[in-house]
């Protein structure tokens, strides 16, 4: 039956034709079938399922297509319509052995219907929201013909200069975690061969969120204790999840890159925690292990990389170059490419592209006349995740929500652009699609009031930031900046406000500033868009800051100036409409903060979690010769787990079931929550515990479960929390998993400052 088989293949019918004509049950047998296939390839076939090819300038089509037929690449990514991609599976299927090839994208908060960037959806601490918006684009990933996306990014992030920030889902390991294998199960559905799913490649592996200084592509020096108990959690929970891929991180980890860190990549990832899945370089990386000083040249680079556990090769031409002769002069085993495509070989399996390589591409005559053409199909659920996304920082007076009557004023250079609201790695979304906040707000009001509307500023004047923005939106005229002298258009906008009855400033950072390769020095929003704001001030009138970016932003000036702040990071193709719905009390905020607000940038890293020190500063006592700053107070401007509602909530005292844990054994933490206000309305219990006497240093408090609850106006309602040993256990200085006997603080609070405590015991 086996030389049935690969006589098939040789005569020229494709893998699941050939199965299907000699009744061969090969197919379903996943090692035999893969191995029987290795058997079969030629060492340049070999090396051709490792190559992992971008699409562009530099891979025109005729090329493109003439390597494929020869069997020289196994992957592609940067096309994601199916007429694009059909052609190239049509010439991958002319090859030899006629090995399907997969299609791959940077899916990471939506396809063509763009949800809010990672931290916007951290804030909706609602993990049924964050897995609508990982179904939703899996859904239309696949529908496009893709077969991977690169994501969820699950990088903990506690210095905001560093661009990515925006991509992540901030600073805590556990929520991190839990949205990590959220993601995971909703892109991949019920299988990663399912024609709706794709497979998910968890990013960056690892650590690049700790680059030092916040600078993209920087090194990374830590400890193996805060590796294991802060930063690699969620890539273990995205694993554990089922992740098919996963792609290597362009920083080094204590010296060592992580594109030829064996310990990374062989010991951690595949020995310890078991996968059996495709790795791939970023873009790159491998030539670039050059640059970072541990490879003299493009051969030994290869062979560092391949040695290490670098499947596939993205966008890089050594592996091609460099591996035919590495194996000829018996530096590479050729176990070891066996190993690295029995892994390819595998993804592509699982992805079900065996059995049927169209599986997601389909046939012409069902494609899409217009590709880019607007849908309705799941607007609703991204104006409801980005709604659940925004997060109430300020709200004196109960400015908010507005009055649909009289005249607002709608100002800033972030009221009106499609690209903007879109935020960075934005997949096939469309800008011109994307509702603006201009846009919501004259939807939301209709003919009841008037909306006045100035620029009032550009996002920046700096000139060097200008031409960089630029670049990364090369194809969107709407980032050209407004030729206008800067006193004129702030004139134009205080000409608008003193006409209204209230000030709706929309400011802050453009996708750009909140990208790959977009580290800052300053948390500040620009100095164009904070004249802008002194300027309106001035008037008296109400101000509103809606504030869009990727990061942290300081805002100290904003929290003493500005009547209320709404926080909407980049809220996606339906943005404006969920922003509207919360400025105009549709839908009342219940987001909460993924990561802590430093004062200013000299407070970094600012976390909440932050281990003990023998001299702690306490609020409201004499600060001499403790751990302070001397010009500003301590802590954040708004902690981790913060956000405000239109209706107020309280929690009762913390209720234990026992003052004593056994092994083995449950405890019951309890509060009742209240609705105090007018309003129905949501907000977040967390629940975080102290390890008060333990073997090392551990952190003031660590976050070990959350429940979103809904509650009507006066109603009140019990939320219950189990611990067991689990929840207490931390890596020891042995770097092993311990949870010891001793006394413990549990803290439940509606963010992670303000909380109430009770103490027990683990016997």
């Amino acid at each position: 039956m086996k030389r049935l088989y690969l006589f098939g293949l040789i005569a020229g019918l494709s893998l699941h034709a050939v199965a299907a004509e000699t009744g061969s049950d090969l197919l379903d047998d996943k090692p035999a079938f893969i191995a029987s296939l290795i058997e079969q390839m030629t060492l340049e076939e070999k090396i051709g399922q490792l190559r992992l090819i971008s699409i562009g300038a530099d891979m025109p089509r005729p090329r493109i297509l003439e390597e494929l037929a020869a069997g020289h690449i196994g992957g592609t990514f940067n096309t994601v319509t199916r007429q694009d991609n059909r052609p190239m599976q049509d010439a991958a299927l002319q090859s030899r052995l006629k090995i399907p090839i997969f299609f791959a994208y940077d899916v990471v908060h939506g396809h063509r219907t763009i949800f809010p960037i990672g931290l916007g959806l951290a804030s909706s601490w609602d993990l049924d929201v964050i897995a609508k918006s990982g179904r939703v684009s899996a859904i239309e990933a696949s529908a496009d013909g893709l077969d991977m996306t690169f994501a969820p990014m699950v990088d903990i992030s506690r210095d905001p200069r560093w661009g990515r920030t925006s991509e992540g889902y901030g600073e805590d390991p556990y929520l991190v975690s839990e949205i990590a294998r959220t993601m995971v199960k909703a892109y991949q559905g019920e299988s990663p061969a399912a024609s709706d799913s794709v497979t998910a490649s968890v990013k960056h592996f690892a650590l690049y969120g700790a680059v030092e200084g916040g600078r993209d592509y920087n090194v990374v020096d830590m400890s193996p204790m805060r590796m294991h108990q802060d930063f690699l959690p969620p890539y273990r929970a995205a694993i554990d999840a089922g992740a098919g891929g996963v792609m290597v991180a362009l920083n080094s980890i204590n010296g060592v890159p992580a594109s030829a860190n064996t310990w990374l990549l062989q010991d951690l990832l595949r020995r310890d925690w078991g996968f059996d899945g495709v790795t791939v370089s970023d873009h790159g990386a491998i030539s670039e292990l050059m640059r970072h000083g541990v490879a003299r040249d493009g051969r030994e680079a290869a062979r560092l990389a391949i040695k290490a556990g670098i499947d596939m090769s993205m966008a890089d031409s050594l592996y091609r170059q460099e591996l035919p002769g590495l194996v000829e002069a018996g530096d590479i085993e050729i176990g070891e490419i066996d190993t690295a495509v029995r892994e390819v070989l595998g993804a592509k399996y699982d992805m079900g592209l065996f059995h049927d390589p169209y599986r997601r591409i389909g046939v012409a005559r069902d494609d899409p006349k217009d590709t880019n053409a607007e849908s309705r199909l799941h607007r609703e659920a991204a104006r409801d995740v980005a709604r659940q996304s925004i997060v109430l920082l300020e709200n004196h007076d109960q400015t908010l929500p507005l009055k649909k009557g009289g005249t607002i004023a709608l100002v800033g250079p972030l009221a009106d652009s499609h690209v903007d609201m879109m935020g960075s790695w934005s997949a096939a979304g469309v800008a011109k699609q994307s509702v603006t906040l201009r846009q919501g707000m004259l939807d939301a009001l209709g003919d009841e009031a008037v909306l006045l509307h100035a620029r009032g500023a550009n996002i920046t004047d700096d000139q060097h930031m200008v031409e960089y923005l630029n670049f990364l939106n090369w194809d969107d005229p709407e980032v050209v900046q407004d030729p206008r002298p800067a006193d004129e258009m702030i004139a134009e906008a205080v000409a608008a406000a003193e006409q209204a009855d209230v000030i709706v400033a929309a400011v802050g950072e453009s996708r750009g500033m909140s990208h790959e390769a977009s580290s800052r020095t300053s948390l500040q929003i620009p100095p164009s868009q904070q004249a802008l704001l002194k300027a309106l001030k001035k008037t008296g009138k109400p101000l509103v800051l809606v504030l869009m970016n990727g990061r942290p932003l300081e805002l100290n000036w904003a929290k003493a100036n500005a009547d209320a702040i709404v926080e909407t990071w980049f809220s996606g193709t339906e943005g404006g409409h969920a922003i509207a719905d919360v400025l105009f009390g549709d839908y009342n905020p219940s987001g909460k903060l993924p990561i802590s607000f430093p004062r200013s940038v000299g407070q970094i890293p600012t976390y909440y979690n932050h281990l003990r020190v023998g001299r702690p500063y306490v609020e409201g006592k004499p600060g001499n010769y403790t751990s302070q700053y001397f010009e500003e107070p301590n802590g954040p401007l708004y902690p981790f787990g913060y956000g405000l509602s239109y209706t107020g909530f309280e929690l009762s005292e913390v209720r234990l079931s026992s003052p004593t844990l056994p092994r083995e054994g449950t405890l019951e933490a309890s509060v009742t929550v209240k609705n105090t206000g007018q309003r129905d309305g949501a907000t977040v219990v967390q629940l975080y515990i102290q390890d008060l006497v333990a073997s090392v240093i551990r952190p003031v408090k660590e976050l070990k479960a959350f429940r979103k609850v809904a509650l009507k106006a006066g109603e009140e309602r019990e939320i219950r929390f189990s611990i067991d040993e689990d929840d207490l256990k931390f890596v020891n200085a042995q770097l092993h998993p311990v949870a010891e006997p001793g006394e413990f603080e549990v803290q439940i609070g509606l963010d992670s400052q303000h909380v109430k405590q009770q103490r027990f015991v683990l016997e």
